[in-house]
């Protein structure tokens, strides 16, 4: 892998990516809004000379979902996820010589709230609501582009990591005291820690028999309740409020985001993975929250509100 282009670099995932790319020597091209880009969502043709010669497309691009889903959000976070795959699906197909794979970012709130088993990509059900609606043609975009590279729809779990990511709300409520279970604290609560999230993608592209959707996950889930304590322990505090379901939907109205977010259960398998030998460096909640814990200012984190 010598040259790699990556949309969405100013994400989290995507600086976690550049960072890891970068010193091994691999050329990274971006692909985004602002003057710093090597191509821009406006110039099309740009976007396929940019393209053209890489080994791999990596799609990161999307309105964060941290926000209310009224008809002005909800419009952004649709087009910023379909709008670009279409456009990078027209410029492939207009590229002399297309990478081997397009990675799209997704999401495992594809699967339906699941309590009773996990969701792997064989047999995971889809569910129903904004969300999914989203996912859904998110995938579509990708899979129905009229280009004939290897394609995978990268349906992540929540990411965690120091310094972003998803943690620093729930490191904030554990020191604020206010650290326990959400709601009834029983729904699965699926993840994966950055580092596994760029290691998987290089794994994929090392892994040509792999195409079509792919769960982006720790092996590990737990539920909303022990991963509240997980976290509490890995700060050093013993206990933690707990946070009833009314609360949540009062609170996620005043930090503009949806409750849905740490209510819905999420039970993602990573059967893929699994199968084709993939090693997780931190494939356990504990070892994944120590590392951060490490890492991890004191004192309440920034979190962008929606």
């Amino acid at each position: 892998m010598k040259t790699v282009v990556v949309s969405g670099a100013s994400g989290y995932i995507g600086q976690s990516l550049v960072r890891a790319l970068e010193p091994n020597g691999v050329d990274v091209r971006t692909i985004g809004r602002g003057g710093t880009s090597d191509a821009t969502w406006s110039d099309e043709q740009g976007v396929a000379d940019v393209l053209s010669g890489a080994d791999l497309l990596i799609n990161l691009a999307g309105r964060s979902v941290s926000c209310r889903y009224n008809k002005r959000n909800a419009d952004e976070i649709f087009s910023s996820r379909v709008e670009t795959t279409a456009l990078l699906g027209r410029a492939l197909a207009r590229t002399p010589q297309p990478p081997s794979l397009w990675a799209n970012a997704s999401t495992g709130t594809i699967y339906r709230d699941a309590r009773d088993r996990p969701m792997d990509e064989k047999n995971g059900e889809l569910g129903k609501g904004f969300s999914v609606a989203v996912a859904r043609a998110w995938e579509h975009e990708l899979f129905s582009a009229p280009t004939p590279v290897r394609k995978v729809a990268l349906r992540m779990s929540i990411v965690l990591g120091a310094g972003g990511g998803a943690i620093n709300p729930f490191v904030n409520l554990a020191r604020t005291g206010f650290g326990g279970r959400m709601g009834d604290g029983r729904q699965k609560f699926s993840w994966i820690h950055i580092s596994d999230v760029v290691r998987s993608i290089i794994h994929i592209y090392e892994h040509p028999e792999i195409s079509g959707p792919v769960n982006i996950a720790s092996p590990c889930p737990v539920t909303n309740d022990e991963m509240m304590r997980q976290v509490r322990a890995a700060l050093g505090r013993r206990y933690g409020v707990p946070t009833p379901g009314w609360m949540l939907e009062f609170g996620a109205r005043i930090i503009r985001t949806e409750a849905e977010l740490v209510t819905k259960s999420r039970w993602v398998s990573p059967g893929v993975l699994a199968d084709s030998g993939f090693q997780y460096q931190f494939p356990t909640l504990e070892s994944a929250l120590e590392q951060i814990a490490q890492e991890t200012p004191r004192g309440l984190l920034p979190v962008t509100l929606g």
